[in-house]
């Protein structure tokens, strides 16, 4: 069976991660890639991360392209040409400068999907603006509710969430804009902000907020960031487990495994009780996980039914028996996690930087 997108073919001039990161979904979906990048070194991210270009330029084609050269321009315009999907990521108003911009290419290429992957998007007061990460999850109202409740907002997740989870977006959305290209014989541009996507990820924390008139930022924090017998917890060992009790039924086994009180009668059998001594059971909670060892807690709580995990560090991801038992790891990476028939086994490594000559 073929690979899902085979005979599609993306034409990247993306850079750093978002972009790549899409377009190496779409090369894990079979697509071609030919990635365009700037001369003389191409892809930034190959000298200042080189892992993270490794993680996210595998499977592709290189080509060097100044397009800011005329002659190579129209090189990069006969690339374009072969490719159902055009990916690029410079602020708003480059491309089109450059000649390369969705209107300068649809009356040529009708049935071209052309995805720009920015900060807040084409249009908005803040369309021009430069940005990074945390400050789209800052703009989307991510950070307000991170950190700790007690303390001000942190940006205190370590993976660029904004950035993943745009390009996550614009996968979904190119996958979607092929199917509707395959009934109507027409392409389109897809304006994905990143600064958006975080934001449409708030809906359900503005709706719960909403729905419980928690009008405040302190109580939406509280909301959000502390629920009972939820979270991290410490373990004898230093090892650190977490625990998620929230519904009645697993709150009721934790009791039957670990001595919560006084948090273990009636009075607490319900969330809605629980909720608001939260802080408490979890203090109660957590010096009850400190007198064993994590494996100990692990089983006794995995016996009992309680949902608990240990947390796994970066370098033990790759060795972890749920992971080689599905087969997520190939060269050290993560493979597109959702299999599909046809895909490959696996991609090749980086991609070469050649020359157009």
């Amino acid at each position: 069976m073929t690979p899902p997108l085979e005979g599609i073919v993306v034409a990247d001039f993306s850079e750093l991660l978002p972009g790549p990161f899409l377009t190496q979904s779409l090369a894990e979906l079979g697509a071609h890639v030919i990635k365009v990048e700037r001369p003389p070194h191409g892809d930034p991210t190959r000298r200042l991360a080189p892992g993270v270009f490794r993680a996210v330029n595998r499977g592709k084609a290189s080509i060097l392209s100044d397009l800011k050269d005329p002659a190579q321009a129209e090189k990069a315009r006969a690339t374009i040409s072969r490719a159902d999907i055009v990916v690029e990521g410079f602020r708003p108003g480059v491309m089109k400068r450059l000649g390369l911009d969705y209107a300068a290419l649809a009356d040529a290429m009708p049935r071209l999907i052309y995805v720009s992957l920015t900060g807040y998007g084409q249009t908005g007061p803040m369309a021009p603006l430069p940005g990074h990460d945390v400050n789209y999850l800052a703009t989307g109202g991510a950070i307000a509710l991170s950190g700790q409740a007690a303390d001000p907002p942190a940006h205190a997740f370590g993976l660029p969430a904004a950035d993943l989870c745009a390009a996550t977006y614009a996968l979904a959305a190119v996958l979607a804009a092929l199917v509707q290209r395959g009934r109507t014989g027409a392409g389109q541009h897809i304006d994905v902000a990143m600064a958006d996507c975080v934001a449409h990820w708030m809906n359900p924390r503005v709706a719960q907020f909403d729905d419980a008139g928690l009008s405040t930022l302190s109580a939406q924090r509280d909301d959000a960031l502390v629920k009972p017998a939820y979270g991290a917890f410490s373990c004898a060992d230093g090892a650190i487990v977490t625990i998620g009790a929230l519904e009645d039924h697993f709150w009721g086994r934790l009791n039957g495994v670990l001595d919560l009180t006084p948090f273990n009668g009636p009075t607490f059998a319900t969330f809605a009780a629980r909720i608001a001594s939260a802080a408490a059971i979890n203090a109660r909670l957590a010096e009850e996980t400190r007198r064993l060892s994590a494996p100990e807690l692990v089983d006794r709580l995995r016996a009992a039914d309680v949902p608990v995990a240990e947390v796994v560090a970066p370098a033990g991801l790759c060795a972890h028996k749920q992971f080689a038992a599905r087969r997520l790891y190939h060269e050290g990476l993560a493979r597109f996690p959702v299999r599909l028939a046809g895909m490959a086994d696996a991609l090749s490594s980086t991609a070469p930087l050649d020359s157009l000559g």
